[in-house]
Parts: C-alpha cells; sequence; structure tokens
C-alpha cells in the first residue's frame, strides 16, 4: 500500500528511469513504432509518385511548379517547426498521448488531402499533415529511447530506421497501383488504415512514458520559427517564379526569415528550459552532426523532386512502371542501415559515415549523366547505389546522435535532430525547385518564337505545362523541346546538389571523433539500482 501511494502521489518521480521490460514486450513497441515511422515515409514517396499527376491539367490538379513544392513543402515546414514543441508536449502530457493524437490528426488531415479541390486546398491539408507528423516523430523517437537501454538501444535504433526503406520501397509502388485504377486522392486514403492499426498498437503495448521535467509551452518560439521559415522558403520559391534573385519580392522575404530565425535562436538562449534547445546544437558532435545531416536531406530532398518528373514526364514512364523503378533506392536504404550500423560496431563512426555520404554526393551528381535515352538498367543501379549510401549514413549517425545525449533530454534532442533535417528538407525542395524552374525556362525560351501568345506563359511555368500546350497546338516538336529543356535543368541542379552534399561530407569529418578516439556512451540509468531503492510494503 505504501508505495501505491507513493506512485499515485509522485509518478513523475518513478518514471525518471524507465521500467525494465520482458524482450518480447519491447519488441512488440518497436513493432508498433516502426508502424508509426513507416506512415510518415510512406506519405511522403507516395507523394513524390503522385506529383507528376497533379502537375497534368487533365488527370490533376493543374498545379504549377510552385504549387508542388509548396503541396511538399508545406507538410515540411510544418513538421519542421512544430518538432521542438511536440517534444516538450511529449515530455509533459506523455509521450504516448502526444503519438496517439497526432496519428489521429494526420489520418484526418489525409482524408482532407484525398478530396481537395485545387491545389490551394491541398496545400493547406498538407501543413495539416504536417501537424500530425511534427506529434508523432518526437515522441515515436523518445519512447524507443525509454523502452530500449545499452547495446540494445542502437540495435533497435538501426532497426526502426529500416521501416524508412520499407516505406520508401512501398510507397512508389503502392501509389502507381492506385493511381492505374482511382484519382489521385487515393494515395492519401491509404493512410487510415495503417493509422487505425497504429492506434490499436498504441492503445494494447505502448506504456504511458513520461519525463519527470515538465518544459513549458513556447509561443512566442512557433511564431517565429514558423514565420521565418515560411518566409525564408517563399523568398526562394518566388526567385524560380520570377526567374530573378534581385527583384525585392525575393530577396527581401528571404532576408526577414533569416532575421526571424535568428531572433528565434536569441530568444530560446535567454528561456532556462527552451522547447527548442539552441545550446545542444553546440555540443561539436551534436551539433554538426545535425548540420551535416540538413545538408544531407537538403540534397535528398532535391533529387528526390527531380527524380519524380524526369521518370514519368521525360522519359514517360507510367506511375506503376516508376514507382518499381524506384524499388532500388529503398532496397538500399533497407540493405544500408543494418549495414551501417554493423559496420561501426567494427570500426567506428567516421571510418563508415564519411566515405558513405561522399558516395552518396557522387551519386547525386551523376543523375547529371543521365538523359532522355539511358538505360533502365544504369538508372537502377545509380538509385540502389545512392539508397545503400544514405542508409549507411542516416542510421548510424542517428544512433550516435541521439545517444550522446542524456536520457532525459531525449525529447528535446530527437526534436531538435528532426527538425534540422526536416528544415534542411524544406530549404532542399525550395532551392532545387528554383534552380529546375530558372533553367528550365532559360532552355526552353527559344523554342517559344512560334507558340502563340497567349499559350507561352503557360509553357514557360514547366515541362509538364509546355507538353499540355503541345498537346493542344498539335506541336510534337515543343514536347521534345521540352523534355530536352527539363533534362538541361536536372543536370544543372544535380551539380548543385552534388556541391551541397559533399560539403556535408566535410562537415561530418570535422566534426565526428577519429577512429580510436570514440565518444564515451552516456551512462545507462541503473535499473535495478532505481527499483531497489523504492520503498516496499511489510505488508
Amino acid at each position: 500500500m505504501f508505495v501505491r501511494v507513493l506512485v499515485d502521489r509522485y509518478p513523475k518521480v518513478f518514471m525518471t528511469a524507465p521500467p525494465t521490460l520482458s524482450k518480447f514486450r519491447q519488441q512488440l513497441i518497436l513493432a508498433v513504432l516502426m508502424v508509426c515511422s513507416l506512415l510518415i515515409w510512406l506519405d511522403n514517396t507516395v507523394l513524390s509518385i503522385t506529383l507528376e499527376t497533379l502537375a497534368d491539367p487533365v488527370r490533376g490538379l493543374g498545379a504549377g511548379p510552385a504549387e508542388l513544392q509548396w503541396a511538399t513543402g508545406a507538410y515540411t515546414l510544418v513538421f519542421a517547426t512544430l518538432m521542438f514543441t511536440a517534444g516538450a508536449l511529449g515530455d509533459g502530457f506523455g509521450h504516448r498521448n502526444v503519438l496517439a493524437i497526432g496519428l489521429v490528426i494526420f489520418a484526418g488531415a489525409s482524408v482532407w488531402a484525398a478530396y481537395a479541390g485545387d491545389a490551394g486546398q491541398l496545400i493547406a491539408a498538407r501543413a495539416a499533415m504536417g501537424v500530425g507528423a511534427a506529434l508523432i516523430m518526437p515522441a515515436n523517437f523518445a519512447i524507443l529511447l525509454w523502452t530500449f537501454t545499452g547495446p540494445g538501444r542502437a540495435t533497435a535504433i538501426a532497426i526502426s530506421s529500416t521501416s524508412t526503406g520499407v516505406g520508401m520501397a512501398a510507397g512508389p509502388v503502392l501509389a502507381g497501383l492506385l493511381l492505374s485504377h482511382f484519382w489521385w486522392g487515393s494515395v492519401f486514403l491509404v493512410n487510415v488504415p495503417i493509422t487505425v492499426l497504429a492506434l490499436a498498437g498504441i492503445v494494447l503495448v505502448v506504456p504511458g512514458f513520461r519525463s519527470p521535467t515538465v518544459r513549458p509551452l513556447d509561443p512566442a518560439g512557433i511564431l517565429l520559427s514558423i514565420s521565418g521559415l515560411a518566409a525564408l522558403t517563399y523568398g526562394l520559391i518566388r526567385a524560380g517564379q520570377v526567374d530573378a534573385w534581385s527583384r525585392w519580392d525575393v530577396w527581401a522575404p528571404i532576408a526577414v526569415g533569416l532575421v526571424l530565425l535568428a531572433a528565434f535562436v536569441l530568444v530560446e538562449l535567454r528561456k532556462k528550459e527552451p522547447s527548442f534547445d539552441p545550446r545542444l546544437l553546440a555540443q561539436r558532435m551534436f551539433g554538426g552532426g545535425n548540420a551535416s545531416m540538413a545538408l544531407l536531406f537538403f540534397s535528398v530532398a532535391a533529387v528526390t523532386f527531380y527524380n519524380a518528373f524526369y521518370m514519368q514526364g521525360a522519359l514517360g514512364f507510367s506511375p506503376m512502371k516508376a514507382g518499381l523503378a524506384n524499388v532500388p533506392t529503398a532496397v538500399g536504404a533497407i540493405v544500408g542501415a543494418p549495414l551501417g550500423a554493423h559496420l561501426v560496431r567494427r570500426w567506428s563512426l567516421r571510418p563508415v559515415a564519411v566515405p558513405a555520404l561522399t558516395v552518396a554526393a557522387f551519386t547525386m551528381g551523376a543523375v547529371g549523366l543521365l538523359d532522355l535515352h539511358t538505360p533502365l538498367v544504369r538508372i537502377e543501379i545509380l538509385l540502389l547505389a545512392q539508397g545503400l549510401s544514405v542508409g549507411m549514413v542516416m542510421a548510424p549517425v542517428t544512433g550516435a546522435l541521439l545517444s550522446s545525449l542524456p536520457l532525459e533530454r531525449s525529447g528535446a534532442g530527437s526534436a531538435v535532430t528532426n527538425t534540422a533535417r526536416q528544415a534542411g528538407s524544406v530549404i532542399g525542395i525550395a532551392v532545387g525547385g528554383t534552380i529546375m524552374s530558372i533553367a528550365y525556362r532559360g532552355a526552353i525560351e527559344p523554342s517559344l518564337n512560334d507558340v502563340p501568345e497567349a499559350l507561352r506563359d503557360g509553357a514557360r511555368v514547366s515541362a509538364e505545362q509546355a507538353r499540355h500546350v503541345a498537346t493542344t497546338i498539335h506541336r510534337p516538336a515543343l514536347a521534345r523541346a521540352a523534355d530536352h529543356a527539363f533534362i538541361h535543368a536536372m543536370h544543372v541542379g544535380a551539380v548543385w546538389i552534388m556541391l551541397i552534399a559533399l560539403v556535408a561530407a566535410v562537415v561530418l569529418l570535422i566534426t565526428l571523433p577519429a577512429a580510436g578516439r570514440k565518444k564515451e556512451p552516456t551512462p545507462e540509468p541503473d535499473h535495478e539500482g532505481a527499483r531497489s531503492s523504492e520503498p516496499r510494503s511489510t505488508a
């Protein structure tokens, strides 16, 4: 009775150290967390296959490049900027509760996206999905860290990372299958049954872990981070629309965004218990590793955006064929995650992660060698190498960064890590899409001289719009010119993407400890000692 009274009166004290769970229970929890993570990655890859259809004026919404960038970026922007707040909510109200609420929001927003009537509604629905994802991801990581201890934690993180590869593999194929038989909105409805399965698992097997330290909410931080990143993204995307960086409506939003983000950091530094703690980034390994991963996600997001239009637009693949063609990327990621973790245990982190990231950079640059006549087998080999190398970096670096923090900072640490990566993704989509738009316009312009004036602006917007114009006025030469202009734009973008990824490799090389100088692991809580120190009833 005495123990029960103490636990009821001071529940957070007794949740400071996670309870020792049976191995079978741990495995069940890991499976549920992987389903939650799968949901997010599945949605990302499903959308990449759907972009070409959404751009079609007949089969989709006739969305232009800027609208497609926002449809992708709105989700990622909200995801990135609400993540640190979601971490604080999980620490205060229970990670299981926040995870369940996030799943419900994600499912509801998916239904909204499926029945969106125009690009504006789709963008709004995608932003709402970002809210759900922001609640899901930090809670997911925190529950994983509370469930597993010691060497089992690194293994669990590596296994959990394979859900990324599974989502990358299943998403494109599932999207291709749905688009072959149903309307484009069906690709979002697939999230609903997965959410129901995940919620059932949460109720049945996931304990109510909660941090002993409750951090206050941060409305000022939310406002500054969202407005700053939104203004920065708007300016970057606007540059692609107006084909110039010198206009005030391009540089002014970029400048305002940078100022607001700087103010956000200053505000967080002044707080004793910030929701997003910039002090964590001052640690060389944690800060440098997150900077490198943000640059990697920047590159991956940009090259994925290009790939969607290359396969279905330039090469003319059906959604199903494009989905199957993307499977090697997922296979590489699935194999790369555990392989990277195994090699790190043998050789340490830097000798594995830095070369793998360098290879990833060169595979992204090799996109510049693809054209309208590249054999499919060469494309598949390139995608396999890209997925393998990225998988070998993400899994071990993620494990090392999160394990470098104390357990009680797991929620804040996972929020910082995921915020940095998603911010890299949204900026990568904005910059990558803008580079492609500017290069495409310059390449297509000479082919528009004999196009009626009323149709020229549409053909300048994108290769998809130009093909539609070519069909309308019965000029197949314009469609061929649009294909070649897109290939030129993709080549230009590939060079820049490769350079960014190489910078990421250099940052990782500088910040990770050398072989033989491994960082001391964070001491694990003494669960047995914690239990033995609990008062016991003499009854």
